[in-house]
């Protein structure tokens, strides 16, 4: 039905840990972010580099989508790290603490300077208050920007607000990137869940992202994986009813008002239904 590829579980994996690197190979996520930022401290940078231009190049991680994460602009390891990744060549580029359509384009320079294959796309972290109110024109700044990832911790840090259940603090900030992201047509990842012991609140929230419309959520632990990846995936009951709505509309067309389980039916609904069989399929297909 399409070339959509899912994006229910996006696992961050630290690059200087040669055991997570490994283990990332087994996990049913769809994508890995090969991480040289907060999770890997100053000293193991350059070695941490290494390591994630080897993973990506390796052939060794299936149908994920691979992602490294450089360190941010300004930063000494910068500028390497855009070489290193460019030379590498995975899915996506993820560049943290984007705040302006103008550090998109030197981004995109710079990865082009490097060389970086036309499938390598960038993404960027919106995680402050000046990135989210810039987030529509950050969004559109270039076709090679496909994606967004919210950065919750640092945006609750910058706000001086709170973490709590709901996240009613962060709430207008992500729906400002939401917002940008599906006017631009692009990804959007929601942030990240801090307290890996808590199930039932880990699974509230990914709950909570999948009603705004984000499209999966990043993880900072191999077993929260499973949880994303089925509250992100549409339901058996939700695929088996997408099918009975666009078979009513079908059967209806030329009839005026057309029905499904007792409720009216109109176009939108029938674009929402081909989508979440669009996601089953391509989920499907990782799986097969």
């Amino acid at each position: 039905m399409s070339e959509f590829k899912p994006l229910r579980s996006v696992l961050y994996m630290p690059s200087a840990n040669e055991r997570a690197l490994e283990k990332a190979k087994t996990l049913p996520a769809d994508a890995i972010i090969f991480d040289l930022e907060d999770s890997v401290s100053p000293d193991a940078k350059v070695g941490a580099r290494a390591a994630a231009a080897a993973a990506v190049q390796s052939g060794e991680y299936g149908r994920r989508q691979l992602i490294i994460r450089v360190n941010g602009i300004g930063t000494e390891w910068h500028d390497d790290d855009i070489k290193a990744a460019a030379a590498a060549g995975p899915d996506v580029v993820l560049v943290p603490k984007v705040n302006s359509a103008e550090e998109v384009h030197a981004l995109v320079d710079a990865l082009g300077a490097a060389g970086a294959p036309e499938k390598t796309k960038l993404w960027a972290m919106v995680e402050t208050p000046i990135g989210m109110l810039n987030a529509l024109s950050i969004a559109t700044a270039s076709e090679r920007l496909t994606g967004f990832v919210m950065g919750t911790n640092d945006l609750v840090k910058e706000l001086y607000a709170e973490h709590v259940p709901g996240r009613q603090p962060v709430i207008t900030g992500l729906g400002l990137a939401l917002l940008a992201a599906r006017a631009a047509g692009i990804v959007i990842i929601d942030g990240v869940y801090n307290d890996v012991k808590n199930i039932d609140g880990f699974l509230a929230e990914c709950e909570q992202g999948r009603q705004m419309g984000f499209d999966g959520k990043t993880l900072i632990h191999p077993g929260q994986v499973e949880g994303a990846n089925t509250a992100f995936a549409p339901s058996e009951q939700a695929v088996e009813d997408a099918r009975g709505l666009i078979q009513a509309w079908e059967d209806g067309k030329g009839a005026g008002v057309v029905t499904y389980n007792g409720k009216m039916v109109e176009s939108l609904h029938v674009e929402s239904a081909e989508r979440a069989l669009s996601i089953n399929e391509a989920i499907q297909a990782l799986q097969g």
